[in-house]
């Protein structure tokens, strides 16, 4: 078997915006194939390590290596599939359908006006499939509920075949319901096609059973990596107080 890079490694990762630290030597690694979770509070800096980790942030002290590669040398972006925080909150009077939109995520991958091939109508079906969209394919984008909003999202980041997903609060404004559906959704993005899910949240009644590590990113990191062990973190409970024992609301399949 041949030696695989990780997909992330990051060591001694620091960052200070306006005198403040966000971040404060962070390391870690998530292996191809991984499922886990960033959480932490709003303001902890999680989505700021983020955007450092895909080049959207600089100025910090550290490594960040992407696939092996230094990721100032780092080219080959379209592996990264990323769904920020406000791609959900899309504008719902923007006038496209959902096949637009999720055609939109394969644009990023070739010159803007070369003809869409047979590979991009392809992998287009493929994320309308896997995010179970395809029916709605001709639906304006306006017309859907949160949880469907949601998924046309992801099948967009999916459309350029990532072998990573990055999810930032993908639950916003999403019901119980649309939640347990994606949940299921992205096990199995994980379990059939190896695609390795980092999945970002402050809420940590929400994290699914599925998950394989949890790391807490409060300015620092904390690393739990079995979830279920997550409350005997003590620092995790110290972190969130009460809110810790939602841990175990896990939803049933």
């Amino acid at each position: 078997m041949k030696f695989e890079p990780a997909v992330f490694e990051v060591k001694g990762l620091s960052y200070r915006r306006d005198h403040q630290t966000i971040l404060e030597n962070l390391s870690l690694i998530v292996y191809k194939g991984e499922y886990c979770a960033i959480i932490g509070p709003n303001g902890g800096g999680k989505t700021t390590f983020i955007r450092l980790l895909l080049g959207l942030e600089h100025a910090a002290i550290g490594q960040i290596r992407l696939f092996g590669v230094d990721q100032k040398k780092f080219q080959n972006w379209d592996k990264i599939g990323y769904v920020p925080q406000r791609a959900m909150q899309i504008d719902t009077g923007f006038p496209a359908t959902v096949l637009e939109v999720v055609k939109m995520g394969r644009v990023a991958k070739r010159a803007f006006f070369s003809r869409e091939n047979e590979n991009d109508r392809v992998a287009v079906e493929e994320a309308m499939e896997k995010m179970d969209v395809s029916h709605l394919r001709h639906k304006l984008i306006g017309e859907l509920s949160g949880g469907q909003r949601q998924r046309v999202m992801i099948a967009r980041a999916l459309s350029s075949r990532p072998e990573v997903l990055i999810l930032d609060e993908p639950n916003t404004g999403v019901d119980q319901i649309s939640q347990q559906r994606f949940y299921a959704l992205l096990k199995e993005l994980n379990s059939k096609d190896r695609l390795t899910i980092i999945f970002i949240t402050h809420d940590i009644g929400v994290i699914a059973d599925d998950i394989g590590r949890l790391f807490t990113i409060n300015q620092t990191l904390l690393t739990c990596n079995d979830p279920k062990e997550a409350l005997s973190c003590s620092e995790m409970s110290k972190l969130y107080g009460i809110e810790a024992h939602l841990l175990h609301n896990h939803h049933h399949h």
